[in-house]
C-alpha cells in the first residue's frame, strides 16, 4: 500500500464541534458504564458520597477513598457535566478543549469530584461578566483551573473548622481563585514560552502557594494525604487498552490517510499553542491519542507500577494532550529522562512520585520536539527531581504539581538552550555569498 506524501495531502476533513463533543462524551459514558458494571449501583452510590466528602489533597486515590466503581462513575459523570457546559456555551472544540475534557476525565479518578470543581468555574464565569468577555472564550481556563479544587474540599471538610464555617469559606476562596485565573494564566504563560504544555499547572502552583501561605499565617495548616491503591493492573489494563483500540479504529474511519497524517503530527514540535485538531483533523488526533495512551500503559507495566486513580489520570492527561502538543516522538525522551533520573536517586521508577513524574512530565514534550531528543532527556532528568520538591510549598492542594514543577524547569532550561543556540549562531562562520 502506497503511503501518501504528507506535504501533498488534501486539507483534513474537520468534524463538527458537536461530533467531537459526542465522541468525548461517549468515552466519559464508558467510564460510567464500566464503574456500574464492576461494583453495582448501591456500592457506587455509597462510594460517591465518600468521594464527595473526602479531602482531596495529593495524593487521594479515589479507588481507595470510594471504590473503583465509584471513582469511574465520578470521572464519567464529571466529564459529561463538563461536556454539557461546553454544549450550552456553544464553545469551540479545539485541541485545547479536547485536552481539557480528557484532563477532567482523568482527574475525576483523584482530586476532582462532582461537587468541588464548580466554585472555581463560577469564579471564571464572574470574571468574564466583570470583564465583558465571553465565557466560551475562557471555558478551557475554567476547567483547567479546577486543578485547585482540593482547596475547596480541604477547607470545607477540614477537622480544624466547623462545617458551617468551612463550607462557605471554601466556596468563597475557590470562587476568588477562579476570578483571578484568566489574567494570571495569560501573564505566566510568558515565563515558559509554551515549552510546558500545562500552563495552568504552573499558574495554579503560584496561586496555590499564595493561598496556602495566607491560610498558614492564620494557623490553618493542611495535613498531608496519601491514598494509593494497587492490584488493579489486569482489570484496568484491559479496559484502557480496549478504549485506546477503539480510538484508533474510530480515527481510521474518520480519515483513511492515517499514516501520512501521523507523519505530519510527528514533525511538529508541540510547543504551545499547538492545536493538532485544527491542523490535521480529529481522526489522526484520535490515533495519536491511542498511541500515546498505549505508550503510557506500557511504561507503567514495564517499570512494575500500579494502574490506579492517579496513574490512570496521568495516562489520560497524556491522551488528552495528544490533541494539543504531544506525540510519541516528543514524549519518549522525557520519559527516558525521568527513568534515568530514578536510577540515580534513592527512589525507584515504580514509586508513586517517580511514576507520576514520568507520565505527567511529558508536559515538557515541546523541549524534545523543538530542541531534540537529547534536550528532552535532560528536561526529564531535571523534572524527576523538581517534581518531588515543589509539592510542599502548595501543600498538595494543586493537583497539577508536575505542571508546576515543569513550568519552572521549562522557564529555566528553555532560556538556557535558546541562549546556547543564539551564541552558536553568532559564532558560526558567515558565508561568502
Amino acid at each position: 500500500m502506497a503511503i501518501a506524501d504528507p506535504d501533498s495531502l488534501p486539507e483534513p476533513s474537520q468534524l463538527s464541534d458537536m461530533a467531537i463533543l459526542g465522541i468525548v462524551a461517549a468515552y466519559a459514558g464508558a467510564f460510567v458504564v464500566f464503574g456500574l458494571a464492576i461494583d453495582g449501583p448501591e456500592a457506587v452510590m455509597r462510594g460517591l458520597i465518600e468521594i464527595v466528602s473526602t479531602r482531596d489533597a495529593l495524593l487521594t486515590d479515589y479507588f481507595g477513598a470510594g471504590g473503583r466503581g465509584a471513582a469511574c462513575v465520578n470521572a464519567g459523570m464529571l466529564t459529561l457535566a463538563a461536556c454539557l457546559v461546553y454544549y450550552r456555551c456553544a464553545a469551540k472544540l479545539s485541541g485545547a478543549s479536547v485536552a481539557c475534557l480528557f484532563l477532567v476525565l482523568g482527574f475525576g479518578l483523584f482530586g476532582k469530584n462532582i461537587f468541588n470543581i464548580w466554585f472555581i468555574v463560577l469564579g471564571v464565569f464572574l470574571y468574564c461578566r466583570f470583564a465583558g468577555e465571553s465565557f466560551a472564550a475562557h471555558i478551557n481556563t475554567a476547567f483547567f483551573g479546577t486543578a485547585l479544587a482540593p482547596i475547596f474540599s480541604e477547607i470545607a471538610f477540614s477537622t480544624a473548622l466547623p462545617f458551617e464555617i468551612g463550607l462557605p469559606l471554601g466556596a468563597a476562596t475557590s470562587t476568588a481563585i477562579g476570578f483571578v485565573l484568566v489574567p494570571a494564566a495569560a501573564q505566566l504563560f510568558k515565563a515558559h514560552m509554551g515549552f510546558s504544555l500545562y500552563n495552568m499547572g504552573f499558574t495554579a502552583g503560584i496561586i496555590g502557594v499564595l493561598v496556602v501561605a495566607l491560610y498558614k499565617s492564620y494557623g490553618f495548616v493542611p495535613d498531608p494525604v496519601m491514598i494509593w491503591t494497587s492490584g488493579n493492573n489486569l482489570l484496568f489494563g484491559g479496559f484502557l487498552l480496549a478504549l485506546f483500540l477503539s480510538m484508533a479504529l474510530c480515527g481510521y474511519i474518520i480519515d483513511r490517510n492515517i499514516v501520512a497524517r501521523m507523519r505530519q503530527i510527528m514533525r511538529k514540535s508541540g510547543q504551545a499553542p499547538s492545536d493538532f485538531v485544527s491542523q490535521v483533523g480529529f481522526g489522526p488526533v484520535l490515533v495519536n491519542m491511542s498511541l500515546t495512551g498505549t505508550i503510557g500503559i506500557c511504561y507503567v507495566l514495564l517499570v512494575g507500577g500500579d494502574l490506579n486513580g492517579p496513574v490512570i489520570g496521568a495516562i489520560f492527561t497524556i491522551v488528552g494532550f495528544a490533541a494539543y502538543g504531544k506525540h510519541p516522538r516528543n514524549i519518549l525522551p522525557i520519559m527516558v529522562g525521568v527513568f534515568l533520573g530514578s536510577l540515580a536517586k534513592p527512589w525507584g521508577a515504580a514509586d508513586p512520585s517517580g511514576l507520576l513524574a514520568a507520565l505527567f512530565g511529558t508536559t515538557l514534550a515541546p523541549i524534545a520536539g523543538r530542541f531534540g531528543w537529547h534536550w528532552g532527556i535532560v528536561a526529564g532528568f531535571l523534572h524527576s527531581s523538581a517534581a518531588r520538591s515543589v509539592g510542599t510549598v502548595h501543600a498538595g492542594l494543586n493537583l497539577y504539581n508536575n505542571g508546576f514543577a515543569a513550568g519552572i524547569v521549562a522557564a529555566v532550561l528553555a532560556a538556557v538552550i535558546l541562549g546556547i543556540e543564539g551564541r552558536q549562531n553568532r559564532q558560526a562562520p558567515k558565508s561568502d555569498d
